[in-house]
């Protein structure tokens, strides 16, 4: 039985580290073929929940990689995306807050938030994106995620190209936290999204069964279809 349970843990451990070598290959190639339609007119950074103390490891490393992009020409715009969700604070402004204390410019800098969900974040942002007529657009964030919402982009034909956070890349890059005022992103008489729906529902937001669709973004006929009924 012993032996059993060591041999299940090997195993175990094998294919994570296979699977993570698999997807940081991915992420290099996908970044590559992407990164020569360059410069992007905006790119995408979906947000992640602020506590109000700490600049946590998952903010960092997507507003330090948006700041590259912008900095070494991938992007001439970004946007942040996301509202207040799990926390009193609306995660785009956090975004854009950390952002211009790192130095990027104020006005080159959008905020989507009306997003609580990873691909309401992509779509609402690709609306605002068009709506300001940025024809080249690419999302930005970390391989997992990058790897969870390529279906739904490929699924209805958005057109939206991925520049992926290059792990090697960003722990080169300078990660010290800003000082910034939270308190300008926070909004009175919050309700979690744990509280106000149920995880059913959280689910669905989850597969984008929440997102209200514009019937021009609904290339295929079957979709179109959907959304009338």
């Amino acid at each position: 039985m012993k032996k059993k349970i060591i041999t299940y843990s090997l195993l175990f451990i094998l294919l994570s580290q296979t699977s993570c070598n698999l997807l940081f290959y991915s992420t290099k190639n996908t970044f590559k073929k992407n990164a020569r339609e360059l410069p992007y007119d905006v790119i995408i950074v979906p947000g992640y929940p602020y506590d109000g103390k700490q600049w946590n490891k998952v903010i960092k490393m997507r507003v330090v990689w948006a700041k590259y992009l912008y900095d070494n020409g991938y992007a001439k715009n970004i946007i942040f995306s996301g509202s207040a969700v799990y926390t009193p604070y609306i995660e785009s402004r956090i975004f854009k807050a950390f952002a211009i204390a790192k130095g990027v410019p104020n006005e080159i800098i959008f905020t989507e938030e009306r997003a609580r969900h990873s691909v309401e974040n992509i779509y609402y942002s690709y609306q605002i994106a068009k709506e300001k007529g940025f024809k080249k657009i690419a999302l930005a964030t970390d391989p997992f995620q990058t790897n969870n919402t390529r279906k739904f982009i490929k699924k209805y034909e958005l057109e939206i190209n991925l520049l992926p956070i290059l792990m090697d890349t960003l722990f080169k890059l300078d990660r010290t936290e800003p000082q910034i005022n939270p308190n300008t992103a926070k909004i009175d008489n919050f309700i979690s999204i744990t509280e106000s729906e149920s995880l059913f529902k959280r689910l669905s937001g989850t597969f984008g069964k929440q997102i209200i669709w514009k019937e021009e973004d609904l290339k295929k006929k079957r979709l179109k279809k959907k959304l009338k009924q």
